[in-house]
């Protein structure tokens, strides 16, 4: 049900923000990706291979931008072709020389370049616009249907990094909360459970080159579940997952005439010392209050006893027991 959740959530956030077009192409591209690996995401381009800019007036300037240059009044110093930054954020301009202007705006990036032609010319007037826009290249990890390294149209937000990668893969209980970290080291957390499920786009947060995406998978361990049960042996749970879980998954058949009010948990300490508690999971699941269930640990020794005879009411804890696998 969450996987439907989370699909239907991309969608509507990639039809509210790029149109329907943009929108089957996100997709047509998941689905690539699903099938035949990861799929390489870009944007119509220029003549020079970098992203037709749609950007306003603060964007900021990024290593692989192209940026044009023109001096007022001044031709002949205004270079003919686009210039690129370079990974240091520079770009090389004729006459003046190398002049960072990486991390500032257009207009910012005027008046600096202005100050440097003012060796040249009387109160010069430099305009910087931007011809091409980088595309932003991520690394998507983890818990999706296609992991690997995607190139997206900027701006990219964090649900258009993971319906490139094909959506999530399968869940058990609540999102997990996904780590962007940055190509300095810094890492940021964002629940998925409320961005995707409960719908906080103000978690959307936007996703910048190099960034590296990881989303955990559900956290596996196994118990052994034994006696009065139709798959003895071991059984694997999520992490939270209790002994009722445990028990559906080993099976609770009418047949085996299982004992729910006397099941024993065996659980081996940190120092090797083992210790048996005595659970009634008949009560627990006669009262509802499924927070008095125990909650499982690795290595945990399930015994479920073969019942003298059947009590009244065992065949409802039975049949909500096989009914629990299915959520």
């Amino acid at each position: 049900m969450k996987s439907l959740l989370t699909a239907a959530f991309l969608v509507a956030v990639a039809a509210g923000s790029a149109g329907a077009a943009n929108a089957q192409a996100l997709e047509a591209g998941a689905t690539a990706a699903t099938a035949s690996g990861p799929a390489t995401f870009t944007a119509p381009s220029s003549a020079s291979g970098g992203v037709i800019p749609t950007v306003g007036s603060n964007y900021r300037l990024r290593a692989g931008d192209e940026v044009t240059l023109s001096v007022f009044g001044e031709q002949a110093l205004s270079p003919q072709q686009p210039l690129r930054i370079l990974p240091g954020g520079a770009v090389e301009i004729p006459l003046v020389g190398e002049v960072i202007i990486g991390g500032r705006t257009p207009s910012e990036a005027g008046r600096i370049v202005a100050r440097r032609f003012g060796r040249f010319v009387r109160s010069p007037r430099v305009t910087v616009a931007v011809f091409s826009v980088a595309p932003i290249e991520t690394l998507v990890l983890g818990n999706v249907r296609a992991p690997g390294k995607y190139v997206l149209s900027p701006p990219a937000k964090l649900t258009d990094v993971i319906a490139a990668a094909g959506g999530l893969g399968p869940t058990d209980g609540d999102l997990p909360v996904a780590r962007i970290q940055s190509p300095s080291g810094n890492v940021s957390s964002v629940s998925l459970q409320k961005l995707l499920h409960d719908g906080d786009v103000s978690l959307n947060v936007a996703v910048m080159p190099g960034d590296e995406i990881y989303v955990p998978s559900p956290n596996l361990f196994a118990v052994h579940v034994l006696g009065a049960v139709d798959k003895p042996g071991d059984v694997q749970l999520h992490e939270g997952d209790d002994l009722a879980m445990a028990v559906a998954r080993a099976g609770t058949s009418a047949s085996q005439n299982p004992d729910l009010n006397r099941i024993t948990v065996t659980r081996a300490g940190a120092d090797g010392k083992t210790t048996t508690t005595s659970v009634n999971l008949y009560d627990v699941i006669k009262s509802g209050d499924v927070s008095r269930d125990l909650k499982l640990q690795k290595g945990d020794l399930v015994y479920v006893p073969q019942a003298r005879r059947g009590g009244s009411g065992v065949g409802d804890a039975l049949l909500f027991l096989r009914h629990l696998v299915f959520f």
